[in-house]
């Protein structure tokens, strides 16, 4: 018998499944995720299964939320962006200014036309000087032109240049995204920079625990739309593993459930993922993932993606009242699990001054080398101090504010990360949940409600009553989760967005689709029903503590697979190897049709003879990336979207036709175990 193995990093914990012939699960182990070095918890799960069955391995899949938790906490690592032919204007509505600094986004003369003409000569003396200056504070290079997506000239020469000048990782825009739209284009390329360096550390980490296990088989990871790509893929287009961790659950949570129609909802430690899946299909979002308050040019499962999750933040937020995340700290309950001398500090807290420090140590999170060389001393002394055990913030104020003004400094740039009262301990509380120390739970709760209390004039309850406190936030949660389901809905109508007007939609339609199976003594004039014929599947870790609530509260049918802890895991090894590739024909004068490919732009006499040409380049590249990534034997499927307009003298038209060709193959056999 031949076993796959399935493994899932995700912000708090690391799973792994086996899985056999017959596509079920024979192993599921589960542990913390070691952020600072991530070889840690996947050792540590790998290590829990069955040595004998590891021999039996013949491919290794993963997925994970790294790259999801990045974008959406804007972590990562800093990165510098080349724009020839960019304005001021257009860097500014890319966005890139709120992920960078200004010296990392640098504008060159350069960039092309729309017919793929040089609107401007490159500016190598000016790309030269900002490499060289910028190459020793940044881990990788991205680089987008005006109209690369026509002619690549440009974007490949940079891309040669930050190659022989520095030999750093670099992507070019074209090589990520084919669409026109200039702005996208350069964030994307910026956030795919910087999800190298994770990406690698840990594609690196997975590597050194499975040569320690003598595992010898193909190692694979889950792309956003819930294919799979090797590992030269990942490292080179690591944006395209954007939500891989929620693109593996939606597949993992069909299989378990054998449901057809559903919506999935997957709830981690930093983030609720939700996906509809109709006929045994998932939606795709072929604009662009929505991550965040970001969309980049990536194809991936249509996911609606917040910052909530066990771990998220439970804080004052202003007139709103409470607040959870989209911050991730580390829930007390679990740092004291794993750090017992915290209770006694956390008993001296709760008998001292109510304090914004309170609740709060320190840990480290990352272990990059870029930020970490731009440390000065006092920083990197401050972060040795976390090498062995949690700092208590309140106390290093106390003993020395040069330190504690370097911690602050470490947890904005993603080093380390605090703890602090989360959902999970409040579940904790509440006897909902008992995976760690409920003790810790009750004292950060406490703690907590003082400050609400006596800081930010917050909160009615009785000093002691921390259930009532608890019950308050789990309810805020299991809201959020209601309104995110529902704006899922609306989505399908356009009718969801960040506008009043759309808040205010999806506010109303929310409490609605509650109030219609309300008792109150009379029938109702409205009797709205939501996901009737679509029931919610809950996966992951948190699932199981809130979803029985809000499923019952909306009438929804719900299941909660078994296995379901671990989803993730399981649908890494579930996907198949897709690859697209599209070549675009525009006709710019009457009677001249040009293909658009690369730096090559190729003009022909008649359509037909241009999309020939266009479906061969098309069916060539997909096929051959599939190949790369890692697919077995591929087929080729070609669609054409094209555009036409009419005309009241000339009749009809032809725009633009875009010719986009599909390449699936698998990444092994699932009968014979044979792997690519």
């Amino acid at each position: 018998m031949s076993l796959r193995l399935g493994i899932d990093t995700g912000g708090t914990f690391t799973d792994a499944v086996l899985v056999d012939d017959n596509k079920q699960i024979v192993n599921a182990e589960k542990s913390l995720t070691t952020r600072f070095d991530l070889s840690l918890g996947i050792g540590d799960v790998v290590a829990k299964l069955p040595a004998a069955s590891l021999g039996e391995v013949t491919m290794v899949s993963l997925s994970t939320t790294l790259t999801t938790n990045s974008v959406v906490e804007d972590l990562g690592a800093p990165v510098c962006v080349l724009l020839p032919g960019y304005s001021s204007e257009q860097i500014k509505q890319s966005g890139l200014l709120e992920i960078l600094p200004a010296q990392f986004v640098v504008r060159l003369e350069g960039g092309y036309d729309a017919v793929g003409r040089e609107h401007q000569p490159l500016d190598e003396g000016a790309a030269q000087e900002a490499i060289e200056r910028l190459k020793s504070q940044v881990s990788a290079f991205a680089i987008s032109s005006m109209f690369g997506t026509r002619n690549s000239s440009h974007e490949s020469r940079l891309k040669q240049m930050v190659t022989e000048l520095t030999g750093m990782p670099v992507i070019c825009g074209h090589e990520l995204a084919s669409s026109l739209g200039a702005p996208r284009r350069a964030l994307t390329a910026a956030l795919n920079a910087r999800m190298v360096p994770p990406i690698k550390e840990l594609i690196t980490s997975v590597q050194k625990i499975l040569a320690h296990h003598k595992i010898d088989a193909p190692l694979m990871l889950v792309k956003g739309d819930g294919s799979l790509a090797s590992l030269d893929n990942a490292i080179e287009k690591p944006i395209g593993t954007v939500l891989s961790g929620p693109a593996a659950s939606v597949i993992g949570a069909c299989q378990l459930s054998g449901l057809d129609n559903a919506i999935v909802a997957d709830m981690g430690g930093t983030t609720t993922d939700i996906a509809v899946v109709s006929n045994g299909q998932p939606q795709l979002s072929a604009d662009g993932a929505n991550i965040g308050d970001w969309k980049p040019m990536v194809e991936a499962v249509r996911v609606s993606s917040i910052g909530l999750g066990g771990d998220s933040e439970v804080r004052f937020g202003g007139h709103k009242g409470l607040s959870v995340g989209p911050r991730r700290v580390v829930p007390t309950s679990l740092l004291a699990h794993l750090y017992p001398e915290v209770i006694p500090k956390l008993e001296a807290q709760l008998e001292g001054m109510a304090s914004a420090r309170s609740n709060r140590f320190v840990m480290r999170l990352e272990n990059n080398q870029a930020l970490l060389q731009q440390l000065n001393k006092v920083e990197m002394e401050a972060w040795e101090l976390l090498s062995d055990k949690p700092v208590e913030l309140d106390a290093i104020v106390q003993e020395n504010r040069n330190y504690a003004r370097a911690l602050a400094k470490l947890k904005r740039l993603g080093l380390a990360i605090y703890s602090g009262f989360t959902p999970s301990d409040a579940v904790h509380v509440l006897g909902i949940n008992s995976h760690w120390d409920r003790h810790a739970a009750e004292l950060s709760a406490r703690i907590w409600m003082r400050q609400m209390r006596f800081l930010y004039g917050y909160g009615k309850w009785d000093s002691d009553d921390i259930e009532t406190a608890c019950r308050q936030v789990y309810d805020l949660v299991t809201d959020s989760i209601r309104r995110l389901l529902v704006e899922v809905g609306l989505n399908e109508f356009d009718l969801s967005g960040k506008s009043a007007m759309a808040n205010g939609i999806v506010d109303t339609i929310t409490r609605m689709v509650i109030g219609s199976h309300e008792n109150r003594g009379r029938k109702p004039l409205f009797n709205l029903d939501f996901a009737s014929d679509y029931p919610i599947v809950a996966v992951g870790a948190p699932a199981a503590s809130y979803y029985p609530d809000v499923a019952d509260s909306m009438f929804i049918g719900l299941h909660l697979p078994e296995h379901g802890d671990v989803a993730n895991a399981f649908g890494a090894v579930m996907g198949s190897v897709i690859q697209r590739a599209q070549v675009t024909v525009t006709q710019p004068q009457h009677g001249t049709f040009r293909l658009f490919h690369e730096d090559q732009p190729q003009n022909f006499e008649s359509l037909e003879a241009a999309k020939r040409e266009a479906s061969e380049i098309a069916t060539r590249i997909a096929r051959q990336k599939a190949l790369e990534a890692g697919a077995i034997d591929p087929s080729v499927t070609l669609a054409y979207d094209e555009v036409h307009v009419k005309d009241d003298v000339d009749g009809e038209l032809f725009l633009e036709s875009t010719v986009i060709a599909t390449a699936i193959g698998p990444a092994c056999n699932w009968r014979s175990g044979s792997a690519a």
